[in-house]
């Protein structure tokens, strides 16, 4: 990069870089993370910096990379907490018979009670949950294909989640 551009990205960097941080800061609460977003930040930035024509535009600019970071992290994170997986009912058909340790008879009747659980609820949530849960499809896809609202189809879920608390409860 040319000298100029450089410093014209830390000066941006000086004049945004607090602001930037305590945003992120505010939206995922740890310190931590927020450092490793930020830094995530301002190297996307630094990449991106030279196809950005018009300086009046480089706060706005820095937010959207924030907040897409923030979302990327949040999609990520939401993968490695599911709920369960369909994956729990599969079994394995030998010929011999296995021993199938307690605690994994268990998981599996825990399992099926939660689908039973999940079958008692009206047909919108259950289908949204469904979806979700067992087919892992992301919300995205669950608007595309019933025709939904995002807004429509996270509202279902969250509807969803609320009647299924009190059940899931009583199998603790």
């Amino acid at each position: 990069m040319k000298n100029g551009c450089t410093s014209s990205f830390e000066e941006v960097v000086l004049k945004y870089g607090r602001a930037i941080y305590n945003y992120i800061f505010s939206l995922v609460k740890h310190k931590e993370l927020a450092e490793d977003i930020y830094q995530e930040v301002l190297l996307a930035a630094y990449l991106a910096y030279p196809s950005i024509k018009e300086q009046t535009k480089f706060r706005g600019w820095f937010f959207t990379i924030a907040i897409n970071k923030c979302r990327d992290y949040w999609r990520k994170e939401n993968k490695s907490k599911q709920f369960w997986k369909e994956g729990v009912y599969s079994y394995s058909a030998s010929i011999e018979p296995t021993v199938i340790p307690e605690e994994e008879v268990l998981h599996k009747f825990s399992a099926e009670q939660m689908a039973e659980k999940v079958n008692l609820l009206p047909e919108i949530y259950r289908y949204t949950i469904y979806l979700y849960y067992y087919q892992e499809f992301s919300l995205v896809e669950i608007a595309k294909k019933s025709n939904l609202p995002m807004s429509t189809v996270k509202t279902r879920m969250k509807r969803a989640k609320e009647r299924l608390r009190p059940k899931m409860q009583s199998l603790a």
